[in-house]
């Protein structure tokens, strides 16, 4: 029975793979020139692999962000300047979509999956709302809002250009905290986040910075970004022109683990956060392989969490029933959890 859901499962996922519109391959890059320091002469692997164990030991550094000066709210949505200036003017204003509870209280940041459109996960935050947590779905650089002219896809926030994709995972993360900077200045609190699939990854990398975050949900889960890109279904035309250009999958773990969950788990080993992860079974995008070592490193570095694996994969965690169950059980963690 396990085999046959396995193969329905994995029909369905193929299918709405193929559905989508819109799909680029675009050419592989270094991308050095978006990061913030130069190459000093070295090749590109070596400055990456260097630039990458340097980064992850000095994270708290790199993943620092203080409060924007020009916040604005009309209409319930939040508008401000992002921490990172990327080379694209519309990717560098930030937007917000704030759906208050009847009172002001606990609040949540809601990142939603990899080119999630702007009327998105709406039905989730009026899901928080009703269950007296304020919402606030932060769009990710690159999409819509922010979206380059011409790119109807977040192709920029996950790419075959290996620096611009770390500028715009750490831009995310930095947007992030803003968002949650701005949420505390306005007397909300205790806070959260709420992350689906790439918004789970960078959620989880933010609450492994960020002390204000108590609670942490996160549908889909995995170790490390370049994994994920190397043997996802949905990140196939990423890895073609990746590996074409020579790029193992060792090697793209490694220069891209600074944007990866997996290295900052020992940051929450007493830092008391709640954390829920929801997972599907037989996920052909996030690899259930790779959902069991995120499990196993969590339960070795001693952090507490929760764990619910589900029937289905990726694009199916978003279909009744399992949209229900996963809805229910995030809706509840949060409320119980954030509590005021």
């Amino acid at each position: 029975m396990a085999s046959w859901i396995k193969r329905q499962v994995h029909r369905y996922e193929q299918m709405r793979f193929d559905q989508e519109l819109n799909r680029r391959t675009l050419p592989f890059a270094w991308g050095l020139e978006h990061l913030e320091t130069g190459v000093n002469g070295e090749g590109p692997r070596t400055f990456l692999r260097k630039y990458a164990e340097q980064t992850i030991a000095s994270s708290d550094k790199w993943y620092a962000s203080t409060s924007a000066d020009d916040y604005t709210l009309a209409d319930n949505i939040l508008i401000f300047t992002s921490a990172i200036t990327s080379p694209w003017a519309e990717n560098n204003q930030v937007y917000a979509q704030l759906f208050p509870a009847k009172r002001k209280g606990p609040a949540v940041v809601v990142l939603a999956q990899w080119n999630a459109r702007w009327e998105e996960q709406q039905n989730v935050c009026r899901w928080l709302q009703r269950l007296g947590i304020s919402a606030v779905k932060m769009s990710l650089p690159y999409h819509d809002k922010r979206a380059i002219p011409g790119h109807l896809r977040a192709d920029h926030l996950v790419g075959p250009n290996i620096g611009l994709t770390m500028q715009a995972t750490r831009q995310a993360v930095l947007d992030v905290r803003r968002t949650l900077r701005w949420l505390k200045g306005e007397g909300f609190g205790p806070l959260g986040v709420l992350g689906a699939s790439i918004g789970s990854a960078i959620g989880f990398i933010t609450m492994c910075h960020e002390p204000a975050i108590h609670a942490g949900a996160f549908v889909h889960a995995s170790t490390y970004f370049g994994e994920v890109v190397a043997t996802g279904l949905t990140t196939t035309n990423v890895w073609e022109p990746l590996s074409t250009a020579g790029i193992t999958a060792d090697e793209l773990r490694h220069f891209w683990s600074p944007i990866s969950p997996f290295p900052y788990i020992s940051k929450l080993r007493d830092a008391k956060k709640r954390i829920l992860l929801i997972t599907g079974r037989y996920d052909p995008t996030f690899s259930p392989e790779l959902t069991g070592r995120l499990v196993s490193k969590l339960r070795n570095e001693q952090v507490e969490f929760e764990h619910m694996a589900l029937p289905c994969g990726h694009y199916s965690m978003g279909v009744w029933p399992f949209s229900l169950i996963a809805g229910y059980r995030f809706g509840k963690f949060l409320q119980r959890n954030l509590a005021s």
